[in-house]
């Protein structure tokens, strides 16, 4: 029952889409078909098969294993603090080393390479533009700032229907220098599935939301990608990134902690139920249309409604109390709906990305911003759904 569900939810995210369309002669169906069919492959094959279960394995194995060097690193600087359970020094502070480690496989060309040919393969098979796929992969390894940022040459270019979808697209996924924060907190092998298929989720909906074709695509320039002279400004500046990266994590978590218990204390005196608790029940219906039994939707769905409300990272913190207590099948969908970037937070800082590159696509841009935030959220539900089916 639970995965007729899935899938009837599933639909009822391509009929909203197709019902928020602004051209709906011009929706690429077969692109959305291909895209959806790779999308349940992934999942079936990582989740379902002794093969594909192998090799999710061994890729968390690999990503541990990297994580320990950046512990050694961590233990020397911080001594038996890093032993302490300190969320900022045992969890925010891989990011250092994580966001370093990108800058020297950016800087030798492997990233911009991978990501420029699975890009373009992308693009290929569906008939969506290079760039918008571009972006999506991208944003897959480095988020969405950073995304935009590598194609800041292409932004002027680029008509409302265009813009839409490599913002949403970007806004679904997030950076993999923070995967490793993500992987100490959730179980690493659904933030490993959910990167890939946020890419088709993200792509899926805003194509359907605002199609367009690819008559006027470009080729994608790899040196934009890469600002450094040499190897060792690479990992400097990998590490400085990285370094404010944590940072604002940080203040970030002090600030929409401290915000929302402020607000369920004012909610609790008034109305006799917290922020969080009212949260839950918004977002029930969409935690039953994922899959999630409904023994358990509410508190799903205010773990769903703090992400969106708030940022991943909050909502992961409270996640992670009451994970021994829920079912296996919710710790899945969960834990694969939290991997994306879209929040309210993250909508200003995109626009704040936009806006250093070209003001007039920032004015645009901010007229759909909800919409934005409300697809981009879409394809969160869409990721957690398709895992869910498969657990």
């Amino acid at each position: 029952m639970s995965i007729l569900i899935g899938i009837l939810g599933i639909l009822l995210l391509i009929g909203i889409s197709w019902f928020m369309s602004n051209d709906k002669k011009n929706i690429n169906f077969r692109a959305v078909v291909i895209m959806m069919a790779v999308q349940f492959f992934l999942a079936w094959f990582m989740l379902n098969t002794s093969i594909g279960k192998t090799v999710l394995q061994k890729i968390v194995d690999f990503f541990n294993k990297i994580l320990s060097f950046g512990n050694e690193g961590i233990a020397f600087v911080f001594g038996e603090l890093s032993t302490g359970g300190y969320f900022f020094i045992n969890v925010l502070m891989m990011i250092v080393f994580v966001s370093s480690l990108l800058s020297i496989l950016t800087y030798t060309r492997i990233l911009p390479l991978a990501i420029k040919y699975i890009g373009g393969t992308v693009a290929k098979v569906t008939g969506l533009p290079k760039v918008e796929s571009f972006v999506a992969v991208n944003s897959m390894i480095f988020g969405d700032t950073t995304a935009i940022l590598s194609v800041k040459s292409y932004l002027h270019k680029l008509g409302p229907n265009r813009l839409f979808i490599v913002v949403t697209s970007s806004l679904v996924a997030v950076s993999c220098s923070i995967l490793g924060a993500y992987m100490q907190l959730l179980p690493p092998e659904y933030v490993l599935i959910a990167l890939p298929i946020n890419v088709f989720s993200g792509l899926i909906l805003a194509s359907i939301v605002a199609p367009v074709t690819n008559d006027d695509d470009e080729e994608i320039n790899i040196e934009e990608m890469i600002p450094e002279k040499s190897l060792f400004e690479a990992i400097g500046n990998g590490a400085l990134i990285g370094g404010k990266t944590a940072l604002i994590v940080g203040a970030m978590l002090i600030t929409y902690i401290g915000l929302l218990a402020m607000a369920n204390f004012a909610f609790d005196n008034t109305i006799g139920m917290t922020f969080q608790e009212l949260l839950g029940f918004v977002f029930a219906p969409v935690a039953f249309i994922m899959g999630i039994p409904p023994s358990e939707i509410v508190r799903a769905g205010s773990i769903m409604g703090t992400k969106v409300a708030a940022n991943e990272f909050v909502a992961m913190l409270d996640f992670v109390k009451i994970m021994p207590e829920m079912s296996a099948k919710t710790v899945g969908i969960v834990s694969a709906f939290l991997i994306s970037f879209a929040n309210f937070s993250s909508i200003g800082i995109i626009l704040g990305t936009v806006q250093a590159i070209n003001a007039e696509k920032a004015s645009e841009l901010a007229k759909v911003g909800l919409k934005v935030l409300f697809v981009a959220t879409m394809g969160s539900v869409m990721t957690g759904t398709i895992v869910g089916i498969f657990l």
